[in-house]
């Protein structure tokens, strides 16, 4: 067992640590002693300092990639709200008749407008500033592309936070580790401490 577990720091060590979207592995060390030889790894404080900047990147990007997931849910109503407003206006294009609606001028004030019928329509992209035109059939297929990716970006979400989430309980485990390794090697250093 120890082998494999030296085989396996060995190849982590190698550079062959999983990742995923860039997420590195939360390793777990099996030999602490062996670990704590390594250059870098002078004391444990500095370790442990180490191991908890590892471990909040990880809350961080928990953290990130939440917020990420609940703007794409609350992003769908949304984009499939504008893609029967085009369809719509789509069929008003041959007339001539102007289009009434309202739309969203701030929170809780809406405007009347009449919509000439038009063969292009104006979109704002992503979640910048940035309005384009668009011909109606380049426009539809631009939400219909956004509405099938949708699910994609949820199970990508997903995957990476089962990722980092697998990850936190060996990071922690990691530090306690390290942690009562410098508590018995202060213990054996210090004679009145042993029992």
């Amino acid at each position: 067992l120890s082998k494999m577990a030296a085989t396996s720091e060995n190849s982590n060590a190698a550079g062959a640590k999983k990742s995923h979207l860039g997420i590195p592995e939360a390793v777990f060390v099996e030999d602490v002693d062996t670990f704590m030889k390594q250059p870098g790894n002078e004391t444990a404080d500095i370790v442990l300092k180490k191991l908890d900047e590892q471990y909040q990147k990880y809350k961080f990007m928990e953290l990130n990639l939440v917020q990420k997931k609940k703007r794409l849910k609350s992003q769908i109503p949304e984009i499939k709200q504008t893609l029967e407003i085009l369809k719509h206006m789509q069929k008003k294009k041959g007339t001539t008749d102007p289009m009434e609606t309202r739309f969203l001028l701030a929170d809780n004030l809406y405007c009347k407008a009449s919509v000439l019928p038009t063969d292009k329509v104006c979109l704002w992209l992503g979640v910048s500033p940035t309005m384009r035109t668009f011909e109606f059939e380049s426009s539809l297929k631009k939400y219909h592309d956004n509405i099938s990716a949708v699910p994609l970006n949820k199970e990508g979400k997903k995957r990476s936070l089962g990722f980092l989430v697998e990850g936190f309980p060996r990071k922690q485990a990691y530090m306690a580790r390290v942690y009562n390794w410098d508590v018995k090697r202060r213990n054996k250093d210090d004679p009145t401490k042993a029992s």
